[in-house]
């Protein structure tokens, strides 16, 4: 069996597992070293972040896994990047508002959300591709 992955599938395979690390270590900080620290409102908001940052590491495992399966193409491509940059400013300005209390940051998670937004409607066009290539 040929186990050489194409270089891009290893990069979201990769990505989609550091990050998926990562919100687990997020998620235990926020269970464990921030509840008595942050108010339920700010908490609430640090929830939100680590919600869509699981979700969107998950999504960068299924980049990872579609450009496997099926040919490698820009769509798929800016698919992961735009689910990465979703989950940094998406979640990473939700984890600095809740933490430090800059509401400014809240500006960039609309941002984000676009970014998260445009990265399924990219997966979606790759999906209806593969399924008209093999009709």
């Amino acid at each position: 069996m040929d186990t050489k992955l194409p270089t891009m599938t290893k990069l979201f395979l990769f990505l989609g597992s550091v990050n998926m690390f990562l919100v687990v270590i997020l998620g235990a900080f926020g269970a464990h070293g921030l509840k008595e620290r942050l108010s339920p409102e700010m908490m609430a908001i640090y929830q939100t972040g680590i919600q869509y940052h699981f979700y969107h590491s998950i999504g960068l495992l299924m980049v990872g896994i579609l450009s496997f399966f099926l040919q490698m193409s820009s769509l798929i491509q800016w698919s992961g990047l735009l689910m990465l940059a979703g989950i940094v400013l998406f979640s990473g300005s939700l984890y600095l508002l809740s933490i430090t209390g800059l509401r400014w940051l809240g500006a960039i998670t609309p941002v984000g959300g676009t970014a998260f937004v445009a990265a399924w409607f990219l997966l979606a066009m790759v999906s209806l591709k593969a399924v008209k290539s093999r009709a």
